[in-house]
């Protein structure tokens, strides 16, 4: 698996040194992520070099930076876990308690005012507190990243990171509420009984097939918007890319043939909703017969990863398996979508060399282009649900605003994601029936 390694390389401060060390680590076949000059002696500057590198690489490339006469390797970076360091998010209150009259105001005695009030008309909770714009973000730590089952409190770091971006991106409260429990009775449970503290709920990093479930009986029983981002967060990012790169490819989407390799929470919810979009031929390939079956149920052709490859326009892979596409089966003019995080099932610079029109990997195609302005614009519509116009609004909005080079628009534009709330906003109050109609999953 790969993962950011940082790195503190000292290099005597001459033309061309930094250059040699630069050298070594593309000798050793590593592609450098992030470069910075962090500090300055005499003639000696430390850089902070990040590389993405297997953990079995290290030592190759760390003895080849050493072999380099004019650099030292100090060591590993700590800015990672420092950027981690006492957690992303905190609490902090949107007024200043500056005099008695404010506290008593805000708190008692006149605080028992608007509880009354409440009493009286639940309604004006959302004008009076925060629970209209507080979104639960709810893991139970069963498919963290594409690490897998680790936890909920290893997942800790995820949920914070998603909070921290509801915040910045969309000005969200997200509240990471972490289970100790993978039983889907108990969370279905645990999430209705906190559920009137939020105006919606987050899904997040749960397992197939246990999430079908989850979130469609909680869908049922909730008057709030319910989302798992792992399947319709990520199709609609997946949507929108594909409606930029057949657009360029000079295709029809509503006419292609897509597969889909791996049919995991990401992959029949990027099944149902290209179905919803209206994209006629969907091909998917799994080793569960399980979700083979749920393909089927939902309008798609079982396949394999053989078929697929040899009869797909479009190939979208979330499978968790590194390199399972070999270059060698990429056809040209494909576009190819190998979505798993952190390693793709191919690197899309060797699927554009066999040929492909266009490929993207994970790192690009990513949630955090929709679910920030999905949930902002839920919220100030006041929905009950997430309906497939809204999303299908995300994802045109979103591809409405990609440049010419890429395929997707960079995640931290917030014009971006006001946009995206404003579609979903305007979807939202035009109506339509729900992602999760009751005894569907």
């Amino acid at each position: 698996m790969k993962i950011p390694e940082v790195l503190l390389i000292e290099v005597e401060h001459a033309p061309g040194n930094l250059a040699k060390v630069l050298g070594a680590v593309g000798e050793a076949g590593h592609t450098v992520e992030g470069l910075e000059a962090v500090s300055r002696r005499q003639n000696k500057t430390t850089w902070e070099l990040t590389l993405e590198i297997d953990a079995d690489a290290c030592t190759d490339v760390f003895e080849r930076i050493n072999s380099v006469p004019v650099a030292t390797l100090l060591g590993r970076s700590d800015r990672v876990f420092t950027r981690h360091a006492g957690g992303k998010i905190k609490t902090v209150g949107r007024h200043d308690i500056t005099n008695q009259q404010y506290l008593r105001d805000v708190y008692t005695p006149g605080v028992a005012r608007v509880c009354l009030a409440i009493r009286d008309e639940p309604a004006k909770a959302h004008d009076y507190t925060a629970i209209g714009n507080t979104v639960a973000i709810v893991t139970d730590g069963t498919a963290i990243l594409g690490l897998g089952d680790i936890g909920a409190v290893a997942g800790m770091p995820v949920m914070e990171g998603k909070a921290a971006l509801f915040s910045q991106l969309a000005g969200v409260s997200g509240v990471p509420i972490l289970l100790d429990t993978k039983d889907p009775e108990q969370i279905i449970e645990t999430v209705m009984r906190i559920a009137p503290t939020f105006g919606a709920i987050q899904l997040e990093d749960i397992a197939a097939p246990g999430c079908f479930d989850i979130e469609a009986r909680l869908v049922e029983r909730l008057d709030i918007p319910v989302l798992h981002d792992d399947q319709h967060g990520t199709a609609t990012v997946v949507l929108a890319a594909l409606i930029t790169a057949t657009d360029r490819a000079g295709v029809e989407l509503g006419s292609a043939t897509i597969g889909q390799i791996g049919l995991g929470a990401a992959g029949l919810g990027i099944v149902r909703l290209l179905r919803a979009y209206g994209v006629g031929r969907l091909l998917g390939s799994d080793l569960r017969e399980t979700a083979l079956a749920r393909l089927e149920a939902i309008g798609g052709e079982r396949s394999t990863l053989e078929g697929i490859m040899g009869e797909a326009d479009v190939v979208i892979a979330t499978t968790g398996v590194r390199g399972l596409i070999k270059p060698e089966m990429v056809r040209a003019g494909q576009v190819i979508l190998a979505l798993t995080n952190p390693d793709p099932e191919i690197e899309p610079g060797d699927a554009l060399a066999r040929g492909a029109a266009f490929a993207a990997d994970g790192k690009n195609v990513n949630n955090v282009l929709a679910f920030p302005g999905l949930f902002r614009g839920a919220l100030d519509a006041g929905a009950k649900r997430f309906t497939d116009a809204m999303l299908i609004a995300a994802a045109r909005t979103i591809a409405a605003a990609t440049d010419e080079r890429t395929l997707v628009p960079t995640p931290l534009d917030e014009n971006v994601h006001r946009a995206v709330a404003g579609a979903v906003h305007e979807a939202a109050v035009e109506g339509g029936e729900p992602i999760f109609m009751p005894g569907h999953g």
